[in-house]
């Protein structure tokens, strides 16, 4: 699978908003969207003209690089989501949500969603006592997301315990910081999210 290796700002002024993919980096003055909120290149500060084509895929690449997912794998929360009863655009940005990286980073374990992936993938991470270390993987009602017990003393895990998080844990998690573990209190409904992202248009994008 082909992954971004560039610089992170750098996507963030692409698609015109903070993606939060810095962590602490993004809450500061040092913010790339903060000194220069235009587009990269030498041409990205000129005025263009939107088709309503152009309009859908920055909103998809939006939420594919919010969530750190390839475009296979995207795709494929779309089919999921809208073979499920309900609203499709609001099925899919759930999965993404209940996705086990996204769920680390929400209850603050990681400052951004990479660095909670790397935690899922050097199996840091357990789900109801297991060891899980795949990002990719659904977390459903009632499940428990914890540090593994035999890592809980390393120093990056104890330094987590004293920061203060930028973030805020959404309603639908249950965050115990002090026993670095977590719950997954309800499945997240779309008011639950609070992510800038009109899942309409990837809805209708996807549907041509």
């Amino acid at each position: 699978m082909a992954r971004y290796t560039g610089p992170d700002c750098r996507l963030c002024r692409r698609e015109g908003a903070k993606l939060f993919l810095k962590g602490d980096r993004c809450y500061s003055a040092s913010c790339a969207m903060n000194k220069r909120a235009v587009a990269p290149g030498q041409h990205g500060a000129a005025r263009k003209k939107v088709t309503e084509y152009a309009t859908q895929l920055r909103e998809k690449q939006k939420a594919k690089r919010i969530y750190g997912v390839s475009e296979k794998q995207f795709h494929m929360y779309y089919v999921e989501a809208d073979r499920r009863k309900g609203v499709t655009g609001e099925n899919m940005l759930s999965l993404l949500e209940r996705r086990l990286d996204n769920v680390v980073y929400r209850l603050g374990f990681g400052v951004s969603r990479s660095q909670a992936r790397q935690l899922v993938n050097h199996a840091h991470i357990t789900v109801n006592g297991k060891k899980v270390n795949i990002p990719s993987y659904i977390v459903k009602a009632g499940d428990v997301v914890a540090v593994k017990e035999n890592k809980v003393n390393n120093t990056f895990f104890k330094q987590l315990k004293e920061r203060k998080p930028n973030g805020i844990v959404p309603k639908w998690l249950e965050a115990d910081m002090e026993n670095l573990s977590g719950k997954v209190i309800a499945l997240p409904l779309r008011e639950d999210i609070g992510m800038d992202i009109r899942e309409q248009l990837i809805v209708e994008l996807y549907s041509k």
